[in-house]
This record gives structure tokens, sequence and C-alpha cells, in this order.
């Protein structure tokens, strides 16, 4: 029961920082392809003044996830942190080459440096979710095997499901993004950025849902039991991704934009929550299960009562955050310069 609890709880802050996160990684996207210093400034004002005051706070989630994986389940945590150390480490330098060069691009006063920590910013937004996606391939496809270092260093995240997964999380990513972009820009009164993201997020969710279909082939072949997970115990889940996709893609075409923000965020939720549920009670397909890699119930006691008591700071807080920030900017001052 505690261990179930514990994964749970893990579940939900992966979901956290797919959904939050993950937008900010998205947004990274939209800034490389957003165009020369001129063209490109609008979008990329947007972007700065949508991900500024978050997007340190969302990997929050992903520190959660970590400790949890960490102190609940540390035999997963020692074969995963072991056999994908490449990727993962890719991930952190990515991680703090993203963060450095965002929090330098802003206060640089010269255009090369702009483009240049722009660029570090951008590319660095785009392989960190592949990396992150090709990490959940690599075990949902149970090529993370018990033990330090068992599986393959190279081929363990470099086969074609980690490649779809990689894929889908930097598409996931960019939709999410482009959706919650539309949003704030709608929300600011800038009619036109409001248009570019909308037809942006209709591209990428059209894209998104063929490279999702054209990856049942690729997961057939290589991952045939989570292939099986996904086609029997998680249908439902898949069923009710694929039809929130196509209502998000509706309330798009509508300029619904405040509504499919809701459709998206749970598509996406139901896609990390069918894998969870197709490959469970595995933790390391095919054979290593919840119950053996669970830690003692004294440790998940502490555990999760050490969440309960954080949760109780830490959620508020976010919430707030999150309320202050979604709160409609305050009129222009008279230097044309909106409030802070």
């Amino acid at each position: 029961m505690l261990a179930n609890t514990a994964l749970a709880a893990m579940w939900v802050g992966l979901t956290c920082y797919a959904l939050f996160g993950g937008a900010d990684f998205g947004a990274g996207l939209w800034d490389l392809l957003a165009g020369g210093s001129e063209r490109g400034r609008p979008p990329r004002r947007l972007i700065e003044h949508s991900i500024g005051p978050v997007w340190e706070t969302n990997h929050v989630w992903l520190i959660f996830v970590v400790v949890m994986l960490w102190t609940g389940f540390s035999p997963v945590f020692a074969a995963v942190m072991s056999t994908l150390y490449i990727p993962l480490t890719l991930t952190a330098l990515g991680i703090i080459a993203r963060g450095a060069a965002f929090a330098f691009r802003k206060v640089s006063t010269e255009v090369w440096q702009q483009r240049l920590f722009g660029g570090f910013f951008a590319l660095s937004s785009v392989v960190t979710p592949y990396f992150l996606g090709s990490v959940a391939g690599a075990v949902a496809s149970g090529r993370v095997p018990p033990g330090l270092a068992k599986g393959n260093l190279v081929t363990g995240w470099l086969n074609p499901t980690s490649a779809l997964g990689g894929v889908l999380a930097v598409l996931t990513c960019a939709f999410l993004a482009a959706v919650y972009l539309s949003g704030d820009a709608a929300r600011t009164g800038e009619d036109d950025l409001a248009v570019y993201f909308r037809h942006r997020a209709l591209v990428t969710g059209v894209v998104t849902g063929v490279v999702a279909l054209a990856g049942i082939a690729v997961l057939h072949a290589d991952a045939p039991q989570l292939f099986h997970g996904l086609t029997h115990r998680a249908l439902p889940l898949v069923v009710v991704s694929a039809v929130l996709g196509v209502v998000s893609l509706a309330l798009l075409m509508r300029a619904r934009l405040t509504s499919v923000r809701v459709t998206a965020a749970t598509a996406v939720a139901a896609v990390l929550w069918s894998w969870g549920v197709a490959q469970y009670p595995a933790m390391l397909p095919p054979s290593v299960t919840v119950r053996d890699s669970a830690s003692q119930s004294s440790v998940l006691g502490a555990s999760l009562a050490a969440l309960a008591a954080g949760a109780l700071l830490l959620v508020p807080s976010l919430l707030w955050l999150y309320s202050l920030f979604q709160r409609r900017p305050a009129p222009a001052t008279g230097d044309g310069e909106r409030g802070a």
C-alpha cells in the first residue's frame, strides 16, 4: 500500500513537470524558430514574459521525482542512473545551460551576446526534453536491467523506442507551449501573437498525433510488453488522450484559448498515466516490480509523512504564484512600458 502510494505521488510529480516544465522547454523551441532579431522580437518578448516568473520553480517537480525514486525505490534509482548516465548527464547539462543562457540573455545589451545566449537557451530547450524522453523509452522498453550499469550504456538509450520517446517529448512540449502562449497573448490583448501561436499549436498538434500513430508500429516491434499494456489495460486512457487531442485541435480552430488549455493538458497527462498503467506493476520491465524494488515500510512512511508536510507549504505557494502570474497585467505606464 505504501509503495503504491509513493509511486502514485511520484507519478503526479512527473505529470506536473511535464505540464509546467515541459511547456517551458517548448517555449525554447518557439524561441529558436521565431526568426531574425526584428521579426522574432515580439514572440521572444512574450516567451520571456511568460516563463520568466516560473521557469526555475518548475524544476521543483523534477527534483521531487528524483528524490522519491531515490528514497522509495532505491534499486530502480541505482539501475537507471548507472545504465542511463549518458543521457541523464546531458539532461543535467542542458538544464544548466538553458537556465544560465536565459538569465544572461535578459541582461545582455549587445546584439551578438543576445544571439549567442539565445541560441544556447533555444537549443538546450530542445535537446533536454529529447534526452528525458529517451530515458523514458529506455525504461519502458525494458533496456534497464537491475544492478549497477548492467544495461548497454549506448544502445540502452539509442534505440527505436527511446527515439520515439524523445521526439514525442519535444513535440508535446512544443504543443503545450504554443497553447499556453496563445492564451497568454490573448489575455494581454496581443491578438496578432495569439493567432501566431494558435496556428503553431494546430500544426504541432497534428504532427504529434501523426508521430504517435506511427509510434504504434515502433512499440509493437521494439517494446511488445509496453504495446500490450497500452492496447489492453491502459486502452481507456489512450482513448481519452486521443479524444482530448482531437477536441483540443477543434478548440484551437475556434480560438477557444482558455478551454483548450484544460483539454491539452489533460490529454498530455492521460498519455503519461497510460504509460504508467500499461507498465504497472513493473518498475523495470520485464521482471522488477513495485514490490521487489520498494524500500522498507519505515522509509516509505517517513518519506510520505515528509511529503505531506512539505506539500502544505509548497502547493499553496505554487498555486499563489501561478494565480498571480495569470492575472491581467497592469495598464501600460506613460513611457510605454508595462507595469512590473
